[in-house]
């Protein structure tokens, strides 16, 4: 990357994004289980466009008391006791969370991690929850910034239901792996590159440009 081209920490004032998705037991933060947690990094390639970086990936035990809805699972296809998810306990994948992402973040030079997601305050929510259940001190994550693909891509192609979105801009989608974290993460990491690559094609950013 050249030297007049934006960093990650310019692109964003900062903030270091982090795509997220949650499979859960139900729709209550406070309430329900995380069951399934996946969260990608981004960074900017030598011609300036963003994508993908590393990735996480854990199955969650459901914290004790947790609620669990029969519609939830039914839903998503997840057994929260099936010993062969190989599931964590929900502080120890937390943690690791938190501590991936903060050396993440730092090695971007950026200050605080921000979640994308579809639908982010929807993941936002549980993953607040999760660290104050589990007391974690030291979340790299802002506590209510969030970029919600859902409006991007409302924006961009017009569509807000991320296999539709995923269409319109070209990305591969394959309904019968959807509801997998790790899918929806991929798929949904795809899109946001592909519309912040694609402002950036239009002319969009940077917003002033050095004279050629």
């Amino acid at each position: 990357m050249s030297d007049s081209n934006p960093t990650l920490a310019q692109r964003f004032r900062g903030y270091f994004p982090v795509v997220i998705d949650i499979e859960t037991a139900g729709f209550n933060a406070q309430t329900d289980a995380i069951l399934e947690i996946a969260a990608i990094t981004l960074k900017m390639n030598h011609s300036g466009e963003l994508v993908i970086d590393s990735v996480f990936h854990e199955h969650v035990e459901p914290f004790e008391g947790a609620n669990i809805e029969k519609a939830a699972i039914d839903f998503n296809g997840i057994d929260p006791f099936c010993a062969l998810r190989g599931a964590l306990p929900e502080d120890e994948v937390f943690k690791s969370l938190c501590k991936h992402i903060r050396k993440e973040q730092k090695e971007a030079d950026c200050q605080r991690s921000v979640i994308v997601a579809h639908n982010a305050t929807f993941d936002q929510s549980f993953v607040n929850a999760a660290l104050a259940r589990e007391n974690i001190k030291r979340s790299p994550f802002h506590p209510f910034v969030s970029f919600d693909t859902t409006s991007l891509a409302a924006l961009t192609v017009g569509q807000t239901v991320l296999i539709k979105a995923c269409e319109a801009a070209g990305i591969e989608f394959k309904p019968s792996e959807a509801h997998s974290a790790l899918y929806d993460t991929q798929k949904t990491a795809e899109l946001f590159c592909y519309m912040v690559n694609r402002y950036q094609l239009l002319g969009g950013w940077p917003l002033t440009k050095e004279p050629e």
